[in-house]
């Protein structure tokens, strides 16, 4: 699957100068247009799609985002609350207080992660559905959503997230040490993260894909 993914990404950037042009300038406008064609990604088209219709790109960009923002409301919700506890902790002044509250924010911590775990479950099959259907609601059809997951089996599809975020730490160490280069490393990060994009994109839909019909 990374191999599939990563041939796909390259072929639909590599010596095609004018749409890799066109994907860096989908990124530079706040990266929506480029959320809107990664959706393209997910439907299955093969290879990857032009870069068209730059008014239907903004508007599934826009939903993407909504989508995401939904999935990470549980998520705000907890930070918000951490840090409301630390601030007002913070103006009590009071010694005890304070250490409780970061106590609090230290467990706060590990229910954010525990919950980001979970949503990344649901959100991932929940986005390539939404670019299935078409239907934001589908993107919360939980039922069909652990539907699919039991079908493709709950430990490769576990497995399966593991080898992404293994491959996307490499990335993200390869892009960290690029940047230590003035201008010219920023300028390879900005040049690659749409490429990136199209491999986790492919990625996610062969994930989705080995659930079957």
């Amino acid at each position: 699957m990374v191999g599939d993914a990563f041939a796909y990404a390259k072929d639909g950037v590599w010596e095609k100068w004018n749409k890799w042009l066109m994907l860096v300038i989908a990124t530079i406008l706040l990266g929506i247009p480029l959320a809107g064609y990664i959706l393209k990604v997910l439907r299955g088209e093969k290879p990857a799609p032009e870069v068209a219709d730059w008014g239907t790109l903004f508007v599934d960009g826009i939903k993407v985002i909504i989508v995401m923002l939904i999935y990470a409301i549980p998520i705000i919700i907890v930070e918000v609350l951490m840090m409301g506890g630390l601030v007002a902790s913070t103006m009590s002044g009071d010694p005890t207080v304070m250490m409780a509250a970061i106590g609090a924010m230290l467990v706060g911590v590990v229910v954010v992660v525990i919950l980001a775990i979970i949503i990344a479950l649901f959100e991932l099959i929940g986005v390539v559905r939404f670019a299935r259907t078409g239907s934001i609601g589908e993107a919360f059809n939980f039922k069909a959503i652990l539907a699919t997951i039991g079908k493709i089996g709950w430990v490769p599809y576990i497995i399966a997230l593991i080898v992404y975020m293994i491959v996307t730490v490499i990335f993200g160490i390869v892009m960290t040490i690029l940047m230590m280069i003035p201008i010219l490393g920023w300028i390879i990060y900005l040049c690659l993260i749409a490429p990136f994009a199209i491999f986790a994109g492919r990625y996610f839909c062969q994930i989705y894909d080995s659930a079957g019909a």
